[in-house]
């Protein structure tokens, strides 16, 4: 990231965006990391022009827009984690993407994408964990593992950060779940099972819930 820090913030916003699209998850998820460290500098000059950068992503998600929106909401959860200004203003739109009373996302792949978001903006912001909580439940069913397993993802962060939530326990069928799926640890893929972060975050370091790269 350090390489990027040099150039104009403005000019790499539409090449970030281009890679949200690629096929390869490295590369994909890098490149939502990479935006939200860029939106950051910007909204150090700007915080509208960093909000504009966010109702893009907005935008790329609406059927008006002709395009899918791959990466908008990966990107706008790493965005919020780190902004506790950016998350007053747009938390609540990115957690209603999983509410089936609000702007639910019908599109299965695009639920990987929100599941994942949702989880990384619950890392830090306290904005609607029990509602969320409740939204997230039924993806505990899906047949896609990998919803499955941001489900859970998210749903354990939202058990840390409500102490009303914190005895919270997975179904059975999740604990024991040792179907392995990709996850993106900061800057690699990795292979974790379901079952590993269902476990309170003191089991799961000990476990090494990271088992192949």
């Amino acid at each position: 990231m350090g390489s990027l820090a040099g150039i104009e913030p403005t000019s790499l916003t539409g090449p970030l965006f281009s890679y949200f699209y690629s096929l390869d998850d490295t590369t994909r998820f890098r490149s939502v990391v990479a935006m939200a460290d860029l939106t950051a500098r910007i909204a150090d000059q700007s915080l509208e022009r960093a909000k504009i950068i966010l109702r893009r992503m907005m935008w790329n998600l609406n059927d008006e827009s002709g395009g899918i929106g791959w990466g908008s909401c990966e990107a706008m959860g790493e965005i919020l984690r780190d902004s506790d200004i950016l998350a007053r203003d747009f938390g609540s739109i990115l957690l209603s993407y999983i509410d089936p009373c609000g702007n639910f996302l019908e599109h299965e792949m695009l639920q990987r994408g929100v599941l994942w978001g949702v989880g990384t903006i619950l890392e830090t912001q306290d904005i609607g964990v029990e509602s969320a909580m409740t939204n997230l439940a039924p993806f505990l069913g899906s047949s896609d593992p990998i919803k499955r397993g941001y489900a859970v993802r998210a749903m354990s962060f939202c058990r840390n950060r409500s102490d009303r939530l914190k005895p919270y326990r997975f179904p059975d069928q999740i604990q024991h779940d040792q179907t392995m799926i990709p996850l993106f640890d900061g800057w690699f893929m990795v292979k974790v099972s379901i079952a590993a972060l269902a476990l309170p975050d003191h089991d799961r370091t000990e476990s090494g819930m990271f088992i192949e790269s």
